[in-house]
């Protein structure tokens, strides 16, 4: 099961891309999440709300997504996708992952770390304040967009 885990993500990481326009010319997105979280089903819904199609592989392995998917550790939320050959990593906006597909920046992918308040999936009575940050294979970070 492990293998063939990898393999897809490695498979999905080469991936080529695709740019965004209408939901039919967007890349497919594939996200790894856990069974029981609500939250990130919730995020997989907003993104099939700003038309992308969402293939869900639920696991009980995440810790093993995210080493394969090389996602730094400080930028670890609680799930992974993989869209266009980039990594997201936790509740990236729609919006923030259209403009990374449009701009095609050399970085691995998005991250919002942690679980922010307010972001989506997310959404209650509360709003912290989050970035969105790329990230390097060396491990280089710098902030995409900011959510005040």
């Amino acid at each position: 099961m492990m293998r063939n885990l990898l393999l897809a993500i490695a498979m999905l990481l080469g991936a080529s891309t695709v740019s965004p326009g209408s939901a039919q010319d967007r890349p497919a997105m594939t996200v790894w999440k856990s069974p029981s979280c609500g939250c990130c089903g919730n995020w997989v819904k907003h993104m099939e709300k700003a038309g992308f199609k969402v293939q869900v592989h639920n696991t009980e392995n995440l810790d093993g997504v995210k080493m394969s998917a090389r996602i730094p550790e400080n930028l670890q939320s609680c799930h992974t996708a993989i869209v266009g050959g980039y990594t997201i990593e936790g509740h990236v906006p729609a919006a923030d992952i259209e403009r990374l597909l449009k701009e095609k920046p050399e970085v691995m992918g998005l991250a919002v770390p942690g679980m922010p308040s307010g972001s989506p999936g997310m959404e209650n009575s509360q709003y912290d304040p989050y970035d969105v940050v790329t990230f390097t294979r060396q491990g280089e970070t710098k902030v995409f967009s900011s959510y005040k």
